[in-house]
């Protein structure tokens, strides 16, 4: 069975779990990471060096990084999550990209600012500048989405980067992190209302921020 090592509130954790129910496979996952530890024993070190989470074993491969582990489990199990068309391929393994490069340390200090700082210690104008580059960062995608006509990132067909990137709007959609001044993305809404419906997303996504 395959192993996954990760604290269920990591979006990057999530992107796992959410997979894993899209793919309907069994797995035994233990908890690692932040008030967990784990991740900086040597066990865990000599599976993964960077001491993050998530990382997973599979008939004793082992690998980290959570679009890689995304890539990894579409493919070895055939899934059209992940397209065989190479345009297609690519378009999804750019908007994955494109949330490492860019939308993550675009709106890093919104979430961590807002949900894992207590009000008496929060950089509001940290948080604020955040909010204004992922709102930057959000329109390029509610534009995208508006030219095609979705329902999804790339068109008709769900794929990974819907799992990828959903994780991360549930950040921007959330009332843990709403700020004034928050722009409204028509498109955008329309598209995480639609991966919302997903399980997996209210199993493991939809849940409270901590």
């Amino acid at each position: 069975m395959l192993k996954l090592w990760g604290r269920v509130n990591s979006v990057n954790v999530k992107k796992v779990l959410w997979m894993l129910d899209e793919l309907g496979l069994p797995y035994d996952r233990s908890d690692a990471g932040m008030e967990h530890g784990v991740v900086n024993t040597p066990a865990y070190r000599a599976m993964n060096p960077n001491g993050r989470v998530p990382t997973i074993e599979d008939d004793g491969f082992v690998l980290w990084e959570s679009n890689s582990i995304l890539r990894y489990l579409a493919m070895k199990h055939g899934s059209v999550l992940y397209p065989a068309d190479p345009a297609a391929r690519a378009s999804a393994d750019r908007w994955m990209d494109w949330q490492l490069s860019t939308l993550s340390p675009a709106e890093r200090n919104l979430f961590w600012g807002l949900v894992r700082t207590p009000p008496e210690k929060r950089d509001m104008a940290s948080v604020m500048a955040a909010a204004k580059a992922a709102g930057e960062c959000w329109a390029m995608l509610d534009a995208h989405i508006a030219r095609h006509g979705g329902p999804y990132v790339d068109g008709a067909a769900m794929t990974i980067a819907d799992i990828v990137l959903g994780c991360y709007a549930r950040r921007w959609f959330g009332q843990e992190v709403r700020v004034e001044g928050m722009p409204h993305f028509p498109a955008l809404a329309a598209w995480y209302a639609a991966i919302g419906a997903r399980p997996g997303f209210q199993r493991w996504v939809a849940v409270p921020m901590s």
